[in-house]
């Protein structure tokens, strides 16, 4: 079930809320737990097990490491559920992978296992790594309540795609949050501008790919309307999703950790990453770059970790080799901050055009089908191969979409959003807001009725 659905937003989630704040607050992570596992069994009825399962694997392990009075069994247990839940998402996201490389590097034909990727999986197993591991590092304490575990792992509205929530960051709004009129009027508000977000313009600009994808008149222009177009369009596709997520846990009661911060002002790439999808990034950086020794270490075994981790958040992307190539290319740029002091130096305007071009072509290879796409797409961005520069087709779509760059571009800097705080803080602007709020359901309700299916991107990770 997708958050920018009819029934999600007409049924689902008005029957979720009408019960919620009806029972009392015992059984309000009860409602949360079963109204979650509707949600994830809505579309895939069969993986809903595994979700069951991964709960009560993480569960038992938890509590199994809280009582352990060695810590060799702690240690043990530990183990036990990373093997475990890596286990699982080697199997379902990365076996073929695997062995289709195998295949192609030696010949052989062994057969794909083809297994449907369960949504959400890496999302939801690194949250409840993060349990395991900080229940072992004595950072969090052991969630006793199976029902209040089981609605922190499955909780719908970050469930699919983020952001991914750390235990220990709602361990006290599990066991005793609170509600008010304010925190659902602010909720509510995230999440309307979450789904304009996506329905307004992230899919809009999803059309314009797909147009792309389509013509047989490409051009050097084109691929690069494709290439700003597709990068706008998983800007706002998966902030879209986390404003929305936010939102909803904000009416529940829950803080969830931001996850964009404009990241396309960025003036280097080290800092794009501190801004883009932030709760991945420090993720990594807590329970794989850290452990690993971080920069704490001789040179060459920091470029290690650094290559490392990159590969890793790559792969974690998606099973193939752009996506490790995409990590990788990353890690490079990275390094080179580190070791050019000459581009810190820059002037700001050039930084900030070196991290856009950089950003941009990393996506374009992040959105390829394979690596041969890939080169195929950034040949044609630089005109090789014969291509020419602008058809007529090219021209009609620029025209038809103009609009749709300008009001991407302004809306990924905070001007739209400061303008909007300002507006509200007058007396107008306290009455004003409740009307744009339903207008903006009802535009985004009338392009969900005449539009065609469109999954969040994050869905595929």
């Amino acid at each position: 079930m997708l958050f920018s659905s009819i029934p999600f937003l007409y049924y689902f989630l008005p029957a979720v809320l009408a019960v919620y704040f009806l029972v009392p607050k015992s059984c309000k992570n009860g409602v949360l737990l079963i109204s979650s596992l509707v949600f994830y069994a809505w579309g895939e009825p069969k993986y809903a097990f595994l979700m069951i399962a991964t709960i009560a694997l993480f569960y038992g392990c938890g509590l199994a490491i809280g009582r352990s009075r060695q810590q060799k069994w702690k240690k043990f247990w530990l183990i036990v559920s990373i093997t475990v839940s890596l286990g699982l998402l080697a199997v379902f996201k990365y076996a073929d992978f695997f062995v289709d490389s195998f295949n192609a590097v030696t010949g052989l034909s062994i057969p794909l296992l083809k297994l449907a990727l369960p949504i959400g999986i890496s999302f939801y197993t690194f949250q409840c790594l993060s349990y395991t591991i900080d229940v072992y590092r004595g950072t969090a304490q052991v969630q006793k309540n199976p029902i209040s575990f089981g609605a922190y792992v499955a909780l719908f509205p970050q469930l699919i795609a983020g952001p991914i929530v750390r235990y220990v960051d709602v361990a006290r709004e599990l066991d005793s949050r609170t509600h008010s009129w304010e925190d659902f009027y602010l909720g509510l508000r995230r999440f309307l501008v979450g789904l304009g977000k996506k329905v307004l313009v992230a899919d809009q600009f999803a059309l314009l790919a797909q147009l792309f994808r389509q013509s047989d008149e490409k051009s050097v222009l084109f691929y690069w309307m494709y290439a700003i177009a597709f990068t706008l369009n998983i800007y706002f596709d998966f902030s879209g999703y986390s404003d929305m997520a936010i939102g909803l846990g904000r009416i529940l009661g829950f803080r969830f950790v931001e996850n964009f911060d404009y990241p396309y002002l960025s003036g280097s790439v080290t800092e794009f990453w501190r801004r883009w999808h932030i709760s991945l990034g420090s993720w990594f950086r807590d329970y794989v770059y850290i452990p690993m020794g971080g920069n704490r270490v001789k040179r060459s075994r920091w470029v290690l970790n650094i290559l490392t981790v990159w590969m890793l958040t790559g792969l974690w992307h998606g099973a193939a080799w752009n996506f490790v190539l995409w990590g990788l290319g990353f890690a490079v740029l990275l390094l080179l901050e580190k070791w050019v002091p000459k581009m810190k130096a820059l002037p700001g305007a050039l930084r900030h055009i070196y991290v856009l071009l950089a950003v941009v072509i990393s996506f374009v290879l992040f959105n390829a089908e394979g690596v041969a796409q890939a080169g195929a797409d950034l040949a044609g961005m630089f005109g090789f191969g014969g291509i020419p520069a602008v058809t007529a087709e090219t021209l009609y779509y620029l025209r038809s979409y103009a609009p749709l760059f300008v009001a991407g571009i302004v809306g990924a800097t905070p001007l739209i959003r400061n303008t909007g705080n300002r507006i509200v803080q007058t007396r107008a602007g306290k009455v004003l807001q409740w009307v744009w709020m339903v207008l903006l359901l009802l535009v985004c309700t009338a392009y969900l009725v005449d539009g065609s299916f469109s999954p969040f991107l994050y869905f595929r990770f």
